[in-house]
């Protein structure tokens, strides 16, 4: 629900910059949807704490990459031309699952996705991942509404301070250089990746102990 909430505030500015390719993210969350859906069905059969600690593997090494490698030239925003969509469709629908298996947004697999793999402008990245997730929030948040797992009364205060920052944040990007925001996102997947650590050990240490 936060997800959505982040998503909606940030994506009517974006789109209005033009930093969002829309024709690209409507492609992508068809898959990212599937995902999504198939990952709020199966919820309930496979352990999250496992998957957990994997999914924050892959985010710290994600992080050191961007932090240790050189920052590839950024094209201009009309000269890019997407490539590799069958790489891009598969990991979206990866990144829909582990989205609603985890309770997190697709962010941390979709921009290095479309940046690195896929040749996207980091900011278009960015700004294409944020209207993705909010779909695929809004699609994953269902699954769990239908099960009861979803309390209003804990969410309405959460979605009051994410509009908030996601309306300055959307703001302040378009004018942060390439490079800064690189460094700033690889520091937030090292926090995914730790706070993943920490959700998967909180599961799996009982069970490794007995």
């Amino acid at each position: 629900m936060c997800v959505v909430a982040s998503s909606s505030a940030a994506a009517a500015s974006y789109v209005d910059r033009g930093l969002t390719d829309i024709r690209l993210g409507l492609t992508l969350e068809l898959a990212t949807v599937l995902g999504a859906i198939a990952g709020g069905l199966v919820a309930g059969l496979v352990s999250p704490a496992w998957v957990a600690v994997v999914f924050g593997l892959f985010t710290f090494y994600v992080a050191t990459q961007i932090l240790v490698s050189r920052a590839p030239r950024e094209q201009r925003l009309e000269e890019y031309v997407p490539a590799h969509y069958p790489l891009g469709i598969s990991g979206s629908f990866v990144a829909g699952g582990l989205s609603a298996l985890l309770g997190v947004g697709g962010g941390p697999l979709k921009v290095p996705l479309m940046n690195q793999v896929m040749g996207v402008p980091f900011k278009v990245a960015s700004a294409t991942s944020n209207l993705m997730i909010g779909v695929t929030g809004a699609a994953s948040v269902s699954a769990y509404a239908l099960r009861g797992h979803v309390k209003l009364g804990l969410v309405a205060p959460l979605v009051v301070g994410v509009l908030g920052g996601a309306s300055v944040g959307s703001r302040l990007m378009p004018r942060v250089p390439t490079p800064v925001l690189r460094r700033l996102f690889a520091l937030v997947l090292l926090l995914v990746a730790a706070q993943m650590f920490w959700k998967g050990g909180e599961g799996l240490w009982p069970s490794l102990l007995n």
